[in-house]
């Protein structure tokens, strides 16, 4: 990992950051490898993920679902029901999902060549959401799609599908896309993560839309990990 402390890292899978300042230090030093081009020699295959927290437990359930790119036939989905290491502070998302997402990806039996996020990218205020944060871990490309905004400012765009407007940082610079996947419904907020720009995320989550306001790859990996739910609470 080059420039990223080995310390840091020994922290974060040794039960998590031993604290807020430690996890900001992390992300601090992690986002420096965040690469924010399209580095996509081909997209065969994209995989979706997503989590729910037992909180009685203190557990996380990861799904990922991986699918053939673009008429998005699904090949695999795997799970992990895994202890949750780091409490729920905003912004800091990716220290208590993060290594549930990666300890999942690890099941796949064929490695994506596109893995899609339910959550941020660099639309984050420190420009590191948890697709940079998992990207970067596995070094594959990686992009958020998130039902709300976390932060950024933008103008609502049209109300036809495929209508979009740009998701703005404090600055004025472009962190994602403000999309509209089906007509006359709540957009969603598109953002790179690792190796892929603005534009190339916002048409493949287009792309990705069959009908729903969530994308396949996400709306199916929620449909799985709730299935997974409430077989875990029918057998407790």
């Amino acid at each position: 990992m080059g420039i990223i402390d080995t310390d840091l890292l020994e922290d974060l899978y040794r039960g998590g950051p031993s604290s807020v300042a430690r996890a900001l230090e992390f992300q601090r030093e992690l986002s420096k490898k965040v690469i924010i081009k399209k580095e996509l020699k081909e997209l065969r295959t994209v995989a979706g993920a997503d989590l729910s927290i037992l909180k009685n437990e203190k557990k996380l359930i990861c799904g990922i679902v991986l699918f053939s790119y673009p008429d998005l036939t699904e090949i695999e989905r795997v799970y992990t029901v895994s202890d949750e290491k780091f409490p729920y502070i905003p912004g800091l998302l990716a220290f208590r999902e993060g290594p549930a997402i990666i300890e999942t990806f690890k099941k796949l039996g064929q490695r994506p060549d596109l893995l899609i996020i339910d959550g941020q990218g660099i639309a984050h205020p420190r420009g590191f959401g948890i697709a940079c944060h998992v990207g970067v871990l596995l070094d594959i490309p990686a992009m958020g799609i998130a039902k709300k905004r976390l932060y950024g400012k933008y103008a609502e765009p049209g109300e036809k599908r495929g209508s979009w407007s740009p998701l703005l940082s404090k600055e004025g610079d472009v962190i994602g896309s403000v999309l509209r996947t089906r007509d006359n419904t709540k957009p969603v907020f598109v953002s790179p993560g690792h190796k892929i720009d603005t534009e190339s995320a916002r048409e493949i989550a287009l792309v990705c839309a069959r009908g729903y306001r969530i994308p396949e790859p996400t709306r199916r990996a929620d449909i799985y990990v709730a299935e997974l739910k409430k077989g875990v609470y029918d057998r407790a």
